[in-house]
């Protein structure tokens, strides 16, 4: 059995500023991505339990980096390690960090430095091919180049390494999963 992925809720950028949340379940693991700034708490839990996943149950939690609109509800999932950069914090443990997540073999975390030093892109090989949550970019119309961008540079070569592993679903910080043809010559 591979990842299977669902989107819990769309993120956007504007007047407010909302992030994309991920949910990812395979064998024993369930995990949320980017847990962050939402309209209510509702917003990541009403679509969570209509899944069938109690908020208690989920396992891992996967930071991409640190802005509070990708971590600020961390704190919904008492049972989860959670998952950045630097390791696994679990309770009071501070532990090494890990590429594969535990229960979760489809499922892996990637340096891709840009938006911050300290991203993370998580990859999720589904039946139907490689998901990439992400972000490197913060939606499908851009901005194409990040005005909080820590390295351009550093970016655009992590998107690149993206690319080429050839994803056929890209979700990103701020919008709606897409597909990288919908880049265009971004």
């Amino acid at each position: 059995m591979t990842a299977i992925v669902n989107v819990l809720f769309n993120g956007y950028v504007g007047e407010r500023v909302a992030g994309t949340v991920t949910l990812v379940r395979e064998e024993s693991a369930i995990i949320v991505i980017d847990p962050g700034m939402v309209p209510n708490r509702e917003a990541i839990l009403d679509p969570l339990h209509l899944i069938g996943v109690h908020e208690d149950d989920v396992t891992d939690v996967i930071f991409s980096h640190h802005h509070p609109d990708h971590t600020l509800n961390a704190a919904l999932f008492r049972n989860a390690s959670v998952h950045d950069v630097w390791a696994v914090y679990r309770g009071d443990q501070w532990g090494d960090r890990v590429d594969v997540i535990a229960g979760a073999p489809s499922v892996s975390l990637l340096d891709t430095p840009g938006h911050t030093p300290q991203d993370l892109s998580t990859l999720i090989e589904t039946d139907e091919g490689l998901v990439v949550c992400t972000h490197l970019w913060w939606s499908s119309v851009g901005p194409m180049e990040d005005p909080l961008a820590d390295s351009q540079s550093s970016l655009e070569e992590s998107r690149r390494q993206v690319l080429a592993l050839e994803p056929i679903l890209i979700v990103p910080g701020h919008g709606p999963a897409f597909t990288p043809a919908m880049l265009g010559d971004a």
